[in-house]
């Protein structure tokens, strides 16, 4: 028997047994399914993460506060004290100090009630410097950002996300108009670029002011919660942290960098973790999906055995007028892989739709990977001849006489 009267032979049997064989593919295809959407779903975590950390800047470190303690000695996170000031962040602009650090910027964060005329809106109220815009590789599409000048006069003047200028309802232009944070308006002078989500921060939807107006008309203090700094290259980031921190220390009198009172991070370095703890989630969740595949082998397994039993007159006759044990375990291996392919196939079919339609129900998008395809088919395959093995094994070794005589 050649090779495609085997094929033909093998597909006969599974189909003179439909239900039987389709329950039997069921639980390939949802091993397969699940094997896509989960790699799926890690591989566009990971890409939303690293895009929502590229949007950050480029050659970035990001400085933060240390911990807060309370007077009954409760340890607060890091970023809880009130330790960088404005002061700080002027002193590592000076390009005699730190010459790796290109630019930098501070920030000082609060959410607060914004008004427009009838309309209100809560959102993130950010104090910075004009140099926001390089450090944090923004840009404004309407009107201008707000200058150093603003910055030292205290002039009260915001620039907003486009969600923000959307939510208070000024329309396509506006430039010029008012909105009022508490007992304090502010002009509008711009309106940046939209540049999505940061994390679950909406970096479209913000309120930003001159850092000294935000400390004293809403902060009421000069600390910052952060630092941007941005190095003049990829390869002086390095030189720029130790810079960064050696002045730090300096301007705070603490002589042993262990009991500094700030945190330096690296943009790669956040990126890194992020991207490890999602191909670390990836691989736990395909490992759970991958189970269903080994259920799926069991399947097959088990339906391989039930038509070995159910065929032994039919393999005694064959051998009686000549099949060799080969030919006879050839059979149904390919019918342990027809059923193996079949699963991988549709598995796979289930497993693209899903990535397509899944993304409009939830907030992730799923990335499909090829390899993730392929890799899923061929393990369909190979998982339909491994179980295979030993029912087709068996088959062959019935001795013609016994399997004749067999009910």
């Amino acid at each position: 028997m050649n090779l495609l009267e085997t094929v033909r032979s093998a597909i006969e049997a599974i189909v003179s047994h439909r239900l039987r064989s389709a329950l039997t593919v069921l639980g390939m295809l949802i091993g397969i399914a699940a094997v896509i959407m989960t790699v799926g779903l890690g591989e566009g975590a990971t890409s939303s993460v690293n895009s929502a950390i590229s949007s950050l800047g480029t050659n970035l470190l990001i400085v933060t506060p240390g911990s807060s303690k309370s007077s009954g000695g409760v340890q607060g996170g890091f970023g809880s004290a009130t330790t960088l000031t404005y002061a700080d962040s002027l002193a590592l602009g000076t390009h005699i100090v730190a010459p790796a650090i290109k630019a930098e910027t501070p920030t000082t964060m609060s959410f607060a009630e914004v008004k427009a005329g009838t309309k209100n809106w809560s959102t993130q109220i950010i104090g910075t410097t004009p140099t926001y815009l390089a450090v944090r590789d923004r840009s404004v599409t309407i009107g201008s950002f707000f200058t150093a000048a603003d910055v030292k006069k205290q002039t009260d003047v915001a620039v907003l996300g486009a969600t923000t200028a959307e939510e208070l309802g000024l329309g396509f232009d506006p430039i010029g108009q008012t909105i009022d944070i508490g007992n304090l308006s502010l002009t509008v002078v711009g309106v940046l670029n939209s540049a999505g989500s940061s994390g679950a921060t909406n970096e479209d939807d913000m309120v930003l002011l001159p850092i000294t107006v935000a400390q004293s008309q809403i902060t009421g203090s000069d600390s910052v919660q952060n630092i941007y700094l941005e190095a003049t290259s990829q390869g002086t980031l390095g030189t720029a942290y130790t810079e960064a921190s050696d002045e730090l220390l300096s301007m705070h009198q603490i002589k042993t960098p262990s009991d500094a009172d700030f945190t330096i991070t690296s943009q790669s370095t956040i990126e890194a973790t992020a991207t490890s703890v999602d191909k670390t989630l990836t691989v736990l969740l395909a490992g759970i999906a991958a189970i269903s595949l080994l259920v799926g082998g069991i399947g097959i397994m088990n339906i391989m055995l039930v038509s070995v039993t159910e065929r032994i007159r039919e393999i005694g006759l064959r051998k009686a007028l000549g099949a060799t044990p080969a030919a006879i375990r050839g059979q149904f291996l390919v019918e342990a892989s027809v059923l193996g392919l079949t699963g991988g196939l549709m598995g796979a079919g289930i497993g693209l739709i899903g990535a397509v339609v899944l993304p409009h129900f939830i907030s992730n998008s799923i990335a499909i990977e090829w390899w993730a395809v392929a890799g899923s088919i061929g393990v369909a395959v190979a998982i339909g001849l491994g179980f295979g093995v030993y029912p087709a094994t068996r088959a062959a070794r019935l001795a013609p006489m016994e399997a004749l005589r067999s009910e």
